[in-house]
């Protein structure tokens, strides 16, 4: 059997509030609350990931403009390990109002919001990747190059 990693992408946006962009979500039967995340398709940049995924489950054109780190994380639940791409974004404007399947809403909560809901993050990165940027963790976007064929 051959092993491949799951790259994904994750977007911490924060408001002139100091509210996170998150969303509610359906994930192994339980609703889940998460960022605007997901995988990386075949072929894509990874900063475009960032905007796709973003106005995918938000509705909401983001710019990045820090990448945060790479997170690995094994789920429990499908023992499927994923490699994490943080990136904050700004929010630029509310373009729709459908969401991905699987997305119930897009909501803007405080960081207390968020710890409140600590059972029923995704996974313990959304809080993590949260805290780290509050506590000041940035480097340039050209930090990941994305190597064009």
């Amino acid at each position: 059997m051959t092993w491949t990693p799951h790259a994904t992408v994750a977007v911490i946006v924060e408001d002139q509030e100091g509210r996170f962009l998150v969303v509610e979500e359906t994930s192994g039967g339980r609703v889940v609350f998460n960022q605007p995340a997901g995988h990386v398709e075949e072929d894509e940049a990874i900063l475009d990931a960032v905007k796709r995924e973003t106005l995918e489950e938000t509705g909401w054109v983001v710019e990045p403009e820090h990448f945060l780190g790479v997170y690995t994380y094994k789920a429990p639940a499908n023992g499927v390990t994923y490699y994490r791409f943080c990136y904050s974004a700004k929010a630029l404007e509310k373009v729709s109002e459908e969401l991905d399947s699987g997305i119930i809403a897009a909501h803007w909560l405080l960081l207390e919001d968020i710890r409140g809901l600590k059972d029923q993050l995704r996974s313990p990165l959304v809080l993590e990747c949260i805290e780290d940027y509050r506590n000041g963790r940035r480097y340039p976007l050209d930090v990941i190059v994305d190597a064009q064929t």
